[in-house]
């Protein structure tokens, strides 16, 4: 009887701890749902949080993972499909949106990753240049599947061509999670990590 006590106790600590990842999370709020289905696989949701320009709020960030992770390293080497979403708070020029998310791939990404990704970075400059301005509601996200590649999906429906080339999405990722983040706050929000915003 003991045993079986234990072993319930324990069977709900689990789930339990499985629940509290789980949780859906709201910043500004939009909801990230705890949880969804990329490539036949479960995702869930590793951390979600603002992006803030002075004080201005920008846009909202939430990523997936198969396995939680709380270190840039962890995400990036994280096995299966990975999904970030943007949703925007605010109106913002593509051709704008398309030149800092290039300047933070090559201010963060190595040189010859970065190059490898050249590709996949005109692609997704095109997708913003072709759109001229994402306005405050619009959302976005960059799903990469394994020996698939990157496709962006803008308000639901997937948009221009599948990049390719794996080292496009380790770049691109590395805009809030590299060593010169888009936004201290926003890293340490996508890795699950609590802390009081930075100033």
């Amino acid at each position: 009887m003991r045993a079986y006590i234990v072993a319930a106790l324990l069977a709900a600590s689990s789930l339990a701890g499985t629940a509290a990842w789980a949780q859906a999370v709201e910043v500004a709020n939009v909801k990230y749902e705890p949880a969804l289905d990329l490539a036949g696989q479960k995702l869930a949701l590793n951390g979600a949080g603002v992006r803030y320009k002075f004080v201005v709020k920008v846009y909202t960030a939430g990523l997936y993972l198969t396995s939680k992770a709380s270190t840039t390293p962890e995400v990036l080497a994280a096995p299966g499909p990975k999904r970030i979403q943007i949703h925007m708070l605010r109106d913002i020029d593509g051709n704008e949106l398309g030149k800092l998310f290039t300047k933070g791939m090559e201010a963060n990404a190595p040189r010859e990753e970065f190059v490898k990704s050249i590709n996949g970075v005109l692609k997704l400059s095109e997708i913003f240049a072709s759109r001229r301005q994402l306005n405050s509601g619009d959302s976005f996200s960059v799903d990469y599947v394994p020996g698939v590649g990157s496709t962006v999906v803008l308000n639901g429906k997937p948009i221009g061509e599948t990049i390719k080339e794996p080292e496009f999405f380790t770049a691109l990722l590395r805009i809030w999670l590299g060593d010169k983040p888009a936004d201290d706050n926003l890293k340490d929000a996508l890795l699950g990590i609590k802390k009081e915003r930075r100033r």
